[in-house]
């Protein structure tokens, strides 16, 4: 996983590995390989909320002084 996508192709990915997760047609391993990466995926797009939700309280404060 690259830290360089966006949030809609952060959540894309994390969609595409909830629906294999939830087929049951994985070996142990491999679900819990993409359990790991979807916890991963989770975890950027948390960060890039958190920093778009930075963003947005400072536009506010510059819009209202």
């Amino acid at each position: 996983m690259s830290d360089s996508k966006n949030f809609e192709e952060t959540m894309t990915e994390l969609e595409a590995i909830v629906k294999q997760l939830e087929s049951g047609n994985l070996s142990l391993d491999e679900a819990l390989r993409l359990y790991e990466q979807g916890i991963k995926l989770s975890n950027h797009g948390n960060q890039l909320l958190e920093g778009a939700e930075q963003r947005l309280e400072e536009l506010k404060k510059v819009s209202n002084p």
